[in-house]
């Protein structure tokens, strides 16, 4: 079985063409430990994307790009510190992309395969990736809909904290939420 065929198996209703991401219905957010005990949860309120599906499933991409000043902890202080030098540096890195290089099928599971640029610094990273379905949007445009999962190290980034580094986890958890409409 081709790799094509494996991935169309996953993907009922498949539709090719480029799509937009709807920030409205769609979210990009993170979790991270706090002393080891909490977990803090946060969110980007500005993003955008395009994906580009394919007749070949495999050789379809994602392009993103997040504002990094629209972190949004829920505590206006947490936000300030995060938007700063310590951790987001925001002012010398105002976005964070991601660029996929593959998609492709293990054991019966999706991934994205792309690399990920925060504070400037560019690593790979794998989405796991669980389809929600094509369908009809708003206004009878074709959407599509997708939930997406990955763990980096804030060190990889060069995102040290600063002196509050030690209180918060090396690993953050991304979660995404898309709904993207068919252009």
């Amino acid at each position: 079985m081709t790799a094509s065929a494996d991935l169309s198996a996953l993907l009922p209703g498949y539709t090719t063409g480029t799509w937009t991401i709807d920030p409205v219905h769609s979210e990009v957010a993170f979790t991270v430990r706090h002393l080891g005990i909490a977990k803090v949860r946060g969110r980007f309120d500005t993003f955008e994307g395009t994906l580009t599906t394919t007749d070949a499933p495999e050789a379809s991409s994602v392009i993103a790009t997040i504002d990094t000043a629209s972190v949004s902890t829920g505590n206006a202080q947490r936000d300030e510190h995060v938007r700063g030098e310590d951790f987001l540096h925001v002012e010398a890195h105002p976005a964070m992309t991601f660029a996929s290089t593959g998609v492709r099928v293990e054991d019966g599971e999706g991934f994205i395969d792309g690399e990920l640029t925060l504070r400037g610094v560019t690593r790979p990273v794998t989405l796991a990736v669980e389809l929600n379905g094509f369908g009809t949007g708003m206004g009878g445009k074709p959407a599509v809909g997708f939930s997406a999962t990955t763990e980096i190290s804030r060190a990889d980034f060069g995102v040290t904290g600063g002196a509050a580094g030690a209180a918060v986890s090396d690993k953050i958890k991304i979660t995404l939420d898309v709904e993207a409409n068919q252009n």
